[in-house]
């Protein structure tokens, strides 16, 4: 599967192949890399070069926080077909509801009902696998409602804020 991935500014372009037997073979800008792939609870095991880096992954793809260690950073990731899709005038998703992207605990409320945001403002702080994840708004505008309590125990998927339709 081929994916645009945007972090920090800095644009490259992922092949990642999965054989039948599990190994992954993963190229970055058309060059090979030795990298392990293996899934674990809230993100992937990544291991490059024989470095192992455990990245805690949340949020939807468009706006992915991901946290490996004590770095921090926000990723955007679109798929081949999802970028030829938007060419052609297809839909994306609806960047007016903030949803919890794993289960978790709320540990912060940044937003009111009313307040008016900017895109990229942090919104919740949610705290999932002792890690503290902070959810930002994908686009501008009013916030027509908050739907959780700090405190309070999520499902991945659950509404959290909404924004006002514009």
């Amino acid at each position: 599967m081929r994916y645009r991935v945007t972090l920090e500014g800095t644009e490259r372009d992922i092949d990642v192949q999965i054989a039948p037997g599990g190994s992954v073979a993963v190229t970055v800008d058309g060059e090979p890399v030795d990298a392990d792939v293996r899934r674990i609870p809230g993100g992937v095991s990544l291991t490059l070069d024989g470095k192992v880096f455990d990245v805690l992954v949340g949020g939807p793809a468009e706006s992915m926080d991901l946290a490996a260690g004590v770095l921090r950073g926000t990723a955007s990731v679109e798929s081949e077909r999802n970028r030829s899709r938007k060419k052609k005038g297809g839909a994306a998703g609806d960047s007016s509801e903030i949803r919890a992207p794993m289960p978790g605990r709320i540990v912060k409320i940044l937003v009111a009902a009313g307040d008016t945001i900017e895109a990229g403002a942090p919104v919740v702080v949610v705290e999932a696998m002792k890690m503290e994840n902070e959810l930002r708004a994908e686009k501008a505008g009013k916030i027509a409602a908050v739907e959780v309590e700090e405190g309070q125990a999520v499902e991945s998927g659950t509404l959290l804020v909404k924004l006002a339709d514009e």
